[in-house]
């Protein structure tokens, strides 16, 4: 180890070039214009043939590579809408429900509906889904008041309107509150 020798000190991400050389201490300019004092046993030479054979040897790569930091994972951020949006929705229009509504009343469409409604309604309370969009439509409003009160017979179920935005006015978000 001599003056103008390049180095790196082990245990923080600093590099430099000696310029001073008192006891066991070693004065160090480092690359980013600093002078900083380390004791000799803190420093690796870089650039003499004798530090390249120490860096083959396993405990000095080893201290090299503790050395290196890991680029930090970075956390998917979730943005707020994304926070309350529902895990489940469920579609009730009746053309998603069935192949063909031929010969069907009204009445039986909605029982269809509302089997729909009650049968997945029943596997979130199962699936312990706290959220779940029942998408009814517009319409004249008959569907919606029979979702309503079948919810209202769930003692851990609440509603509201879901997000206006996105469904506009034909659909409900459930809440599920679990034991």
């Amino acid at each position: 180890m001599q003056i103008n020798d390049r180095i790196s000190v082990l245990d923080d991400d600093i590099s430099g070039v000696i310029i001073k050389i008192k006891n066991d201490w070693v004065t160090v300019l480092c690359d980013d214009g600093f002078e900083i004092d380390f004791n000799a046993s803190q420093i690796v030479v870089m650039d003499n043939l004798l530090a390249k054979n120490v860096f083959s040897s396993a405990s000095a790569r080893q201290v090299l590579n503790e050395k290196v930091e890991k680029p930090k994972k970075q956390s998917q951020r979730i943005k707020p809408k994304e926070r309350v949006k529902p895990s489940m929705e469920v579609d009730l229009h009746i053309h998603q429900l069935i192949p063909s509504e031929k010969g069907l009343t009204s009445h039986d469409k909605l029982n269809i509906q509302l089997d729909t409604a009650k049968r997945q309604l029943e596997f979130a309370i199962s699936k312990k889904i706290q959220r779940v969009v029942f998408i009814h439509g517009v319409g004249e409003g008959v569907l919606k008041a029979e979702l309503q009160y079948l919810f209202r017979r769930y003692d851990n179920v609440s509603y509201e309107d879901a997000d206006y935005q996105k469904y506009g006015r034909g659909a409900t978000m459930i809440f599920i509150r679990q034991n």
